[in-house]
């Protein structure tokens, strides 16, 4: 983030930044706690070991509408990350839960290692970011 800033992956995945001189989409901080419905909350709760469900934070957005949120327990270092789909196939988890951070869920979505978003992230020929700074 401190390098490239915000952008966006593959005309796809939108990701936000903490707010850093330059940016004019630094809004990151000022999104607020999530609209969820009752019945989003208590799925992402049971899926996570604690089973209490910690502070989200949305990072990045998909064309889908998808919305990926650091789970803020810990050190910022230390969060995990979870998904939320808007689309999801009948009668499986709209959440999924990824251990690593966000640069680690991007990488696992790229390479088609995990598959959290509605649509998948994996291209042939490679993938572009569009850093929102110009850079």
């Amino acid at each position: 983030m401190e390098l490239y800033g915000g952008g966006e992956i593959d005309e796809y995945l939108s990701v936000s930044t903490p707010p850093v001189p330059g940016s004019p989409y630094g809004d990151l901080l000022d999104r607020g706690e999530p609209a969820l419905s009752d019945r989003d909350r208590e799925e992402l709760g049971a899926l996570l070991s604690a089973g209490a469900l910690p502070p989200l934070l949305p990072f990045a957005d998909s064309a889908s509408s998808d919305v990926a949120f650091w789970l803020r327990e810990g050190a910022p270092d230390d969060w995990r990350v979870a998904v939320f789909r808007r689309q999801a196939p009948h009668g499986t988890s709209r959440w999924t839960v990824f251990d690593g951070g966000a640069a680690a869920l991007c990488v696992a979505a790229l390479t088609g290692e995990a598959h959290p978003f509605s649509e998948l992230l994996s291209a042939r020929g490679g993938h572009e970011f569009v850093s929102w700074r110009g850079v």
